[in-house]
C-alpha cells in the first residue's frame, strides 16, 4: 500500500551519470512517486551538463516530471528546464527571477527558521530545509529536527522539501510530519535504482 497517493518524492541525480542511467531513469520516473528530478552535477563542464540536461529533459517531459537544475538559472533557461535550485551561497533570487521570470526557484534555508523567512519574503516557489539525517551524497553542516517541518508548514503554504540521508528505512516516519516532498538521491542512485524506487511504494 502506497503511503501517499502524491508524488512525494525529489529526485535528484547521482554525481557521476553512467552509461545505465537513462534506462534506470526511464524506470525510476515511470514508478509514479516523482515530482521533481533536480539535475546537479559538481564535476561536470557546462557543455556537459548542457548536453545530459537535453536527454533528461526529454524523460521527464514524457513522465510528467518537473526539471530543476541546480546553481545555475542560465542553464536552466537555455535547456528549457522548469526551474532553478539555489542554495545560499549561489546567486541570489531576485537575479535569478530576472533570467527565469515565472519559472520556478527553490532556496536552499537549511535548518535556520531566518532563511526561511527571507526565501519566503524573496518569492521564492519552495524551500528546502535540512539535513535531517547525515548523507553520502554531500557533507552535511546543518542538521534540522522534525519540529522545524511543523513549524514552516504554520508560518508558509509554499511548498517544503526536506533533505539529508532519506532512504527507504527512515522516509516514513518523515512523512508523518507532513512535508511536501523529500529529497533522495543516494537511497535510489546507490542501490540498483530499479529496485530501489519500489521500497518506497
Amino acid at each position: 500500500m502506497r503511503v501517499s497517493k502524491k508524488r512525494f518524492i525529489y529526485l535528484i541525480s547521482p554525481n557521476k551519470i553512467k552509461k545505465s542511467f537513462y534506462n534506470n531513469l526511464n524506470v525510476v520516473l515511470s514508478s509514479n512517486l516523482i515530482s521533481f528530478f533536480q539535475l546537479r552535477l559538481k564535476q561536470y563542464s557546462l557543455i556537459e551538463r548542457k548536453e545530459i540536461g537535453i536527454k533528461i529533459k526529454k524523460i521527464c517531459k514524457k513522465y510528467k516530471v518537473k526539471l530543476i537544475v541546480n546553481d545555475d538559472p542560465n542553464l536552466a533557461k537555455e535547456i528549457s528546464a522548469d526551474g532553478c535550485h539555489l542554495g545560499q551561497s549561489d546567486m541570489n533570487i531576485q537575479r535569478a527571477r530576472k533570467i527565469l521570470r515565472k519559472k520556478i526557484i527553490g532556496i536552499t534555508c537549511h535548518n535556520s527558521k531566518k532563511l526561511i523567512k527571507q526565501a519566503v519574503k524573496d518569492g521564492a516557489n519552495y524551500i528546502a530545509i535540512g539535513a535531517f539525517f547525515k548523507s553520502k551524497t554531500k557533507k552535511v553542516n546543518y542538521i534540522a529536527k522534525p519540529g522545524l517541518i511543523s513549524w514552516v508548514k504554520r508560518f508558509t503554504k509554499i511548498p517544503v522539501v526536506i533533505i539529508g540521508g532519506i532512504n527507504n528505512k527512515n522516509f516514513r516516519k518523515l512523512l508523518l510530519h507532513k512535508p511536501d516532498f523529500l529529497a533522495i538521491s543516494g537511497g535510489i542512485w546507490d542501490k540498483k535504482p530499479v529496485k530501489a524506487i519500489k521500497e518506497f511504494v
